[in-house]
């Protein structure tokens, strides 16, 4: 009889343990777009260790995971640049900010004839890509290599070569092609823009292979986490924001992506925030 007792005893005290271990359990879904998790599995292992249960949601465009987030279907995503949140929740006026910042993807310069940007000739030819964003995102980067001068009034959107540049003190020929051809244009001009998708598929390395990349001075493209404003100061997505931001993170972003993503922490005032 005892030990049927003391067998119930043990039953219960395992049933109320893993009752209150579960109540003690903090669960988040976090929206990010497409099926890569992997850094955002690493980050779960860790935030599984202080008690927060994290559920990656993956949608596959760049719409319903702003939206889910605002809807209170999920409680955080993470997918989008600052660039394209900032002019999403304008235009769909969503009541959501940045957390924190995790990684760039860079958009890059790469030649078949150059091993440097300094390199390149008077008048060479130089491809980007014919979409405003894209094209808009390339002109940022040729200026901040140094290769030309935008208008002052230029934002981030490609208009026209001819009156977006004010300064081109080597003559170059900017070509707009469709951005799915700028890899394979390398062998007929001096340099092309190539974003980070399509190089990544023509198995070109941003960091590796390029003469010039972007890096986190390029804060309109630095992509970042975000949760709804009211829950801005909530102690649990500020620490999932701080497991991203730690060091082995960022180690284990740069070994598994081999550099076509860049760990980049920082404060959210650098991104206008």
């Amino acid at each position: 009889m005892k030990k049927i007792v003391l067998a119930l005893l043990v039953l219960a005290l395992a049933v109320f343990t893993t009752a209150c271990s579960d109540s003690d359990t903090k669960k988040i879904k976090l929206a990010i777009s497409g099926t890569d998790t992997r850094m955002w599995d690493y980050v779960a292992e860790k935030a599984k260790k202080e008690g927060i249960d994290i559920e990656i949601v993956s949608f596959n465009d760049y719409v319903l995971p702003n939206t889910a987030l605002a809807e209170g279907e999920v409680n955080v995503n993470a997918f989008q640049t600052v660039a394209y949140f900032d002019q999403f929740i304008k235009e769909h006026d969503l009541d959501l900010v940045p957390l924190a910042t995790t990684v760039i993807a860079p958009m890059a310069i790469f030649s078949d004839k150059v091993e440097d940007v300094a390199d390149i000739p008077e008048g060479g030819e130089i491809a980007i890509p014919n979409d405003p964003s894209n094209g808009g995102r390339a002109l940022l980067l040729l200026q901040e290599a140094g290769l030309i001068t935008l208008a002052d009034d230029y934002t981030n959107q490609l208009r026209n070569v001819e009156t977006d540049i004010v300064d081109n003190p080597k003559n170059l020929k900017i070509t707009p092609v469709v951005a799915a051809q700028t890899p394979r244009v390398l062998p007929d001009v001096a340099a092309s823009v190539i974003n980070n998708g399509i190089a990544n598929d023509a198995g070109l390395n941003p960091l590796n292979d390029s003469i010039f990349h972007e890096d986190d001075t390029a804060t309109d493209y630095i992509n970042i986490i975000a949760v709804r404003a009211e829950d801005k100061d909530d102690e649990t997505l500020k620490r999932i924001g701080e497991l991203f931001q730690e060091d082995d993170t960022a180690e284990f972003i740069e070994k598994e992506y081999d550099g076509t993503l860049i760990p980049t922490f920082v404060p959210l005032e650098n991104i206008g925030w």
